[in-house]
């Protein structure tokens, strides 16, 4: 058998690439499963739950799917996660993801953040009490909870309250929020 440059294939020496002798990376499996389009009336009952959450209609306008990753199921609007449904208080609702909280507008049970906090919470470390200015005075422990940078306004990360809005104002050590989601996380990081 000849080769197209005239020489027998035979004759024909395979190139070797060298490849950096490492470490093979840890593969984290970043798919969603199960991911199917809806219509709105099979999932009215969602959008009626983060609606009353928020205090208002929210906007599902454009392709709908409907996913599952890592454990949490989730609710895309033209492809892009914007609710995800998580355990609170021992059952399962549906809240908005960062995402979501951008694009719809949330102005409720959120606490602000200076800047010494934000590196922390993007790597997702759980939000300590002394990096809270300001925290919505109605939350209770066990709630659904967003955090935002002091200055800009803009979601860091979601979680569940440990303790009480006030309490939150005047800890200086400890624990206050656990951390479910944050900017940077893999479920940020998705791409559909």
């Amino acid at each position: 058998m000849w080769h197209r440059y005239g020489r027998r294939a035979s004759s024909v020496r395979p190139r070797h690439v060298l490849a950096p002798l490492c470490i093979p990376p840890i593969v984290v499996d970043k798919r969603l499963r199960r991911r199917t389009p809806v219509r709105l009336k099979q999932i009215r009952g969602v959008a009626e739950e983060i609606g009353s959450w928020l205090g208002r209609e929210i906007d599902l306008s454009g392709f709908l799917e409907q996913a599952h990753y890592q454990e949490t199921d989730l609710i895309l609007v033209d492809r892009v996660p914007l609710a995800m449904q998580i355990e609170v208080r021992g059952s399962k609702s549906w809240y908005p993801t960062l995402r979501g909280i951008s694009a719809w507008g949330v102005e409720r049970s959120w606490v602000a953040v200076d800047e010494g906090a934000i590196p922390f919470l993007r790597n997702g470390a759980d939000c300590m009490g002394a990096g809270i200015h300001i925290a919505d005075p109605s939350l209770e422990a066990g709630d659904f909870v967003w955090i935002r940078d002091q200055e800009t306004g803009e979601p860091i990360a979601t979680g569940i309250a440990i303790v009480d809005g006030e309490e939150m104002m005047s800890m200086t050590k400890g624990k206050a929020i656990s951390t479910i989601h944050s900017v940077g996380d893999d479920l940020w990081e998705l791409e559909v």
